[in-house]
């Protein structure tokens, strides 16, 4: 499972980018969403890297 956390805003990135964090679930800054960790998930996270913090958790329970 890995955290990922908006820390800066989609204002003025390319419709691509904005996309692609909304599909994510992340639509305001300091949002953050626990995801499976998979190749789709990482694939995304790369478009976003300069915009994301992600973070590996442990899964509870």
């Amino acid at each position: 499972m890995i955290k990922i956390t908006l820390v800066k805003s989609l204002i003025g990135r390319k419709p691509n980018q904005v996309k692609t964090a909304k599909a994510l679930g992340l639509r305001k800054i300091n949002q953050s969403v626990i995801k499976e960790k998979n190749d789709a998930i990482m694939g995304m996270i790369t478009t976003i890297s300069h915009l994301v913090e992600v973070e590996e958790v442990t899964k509870e329970a």
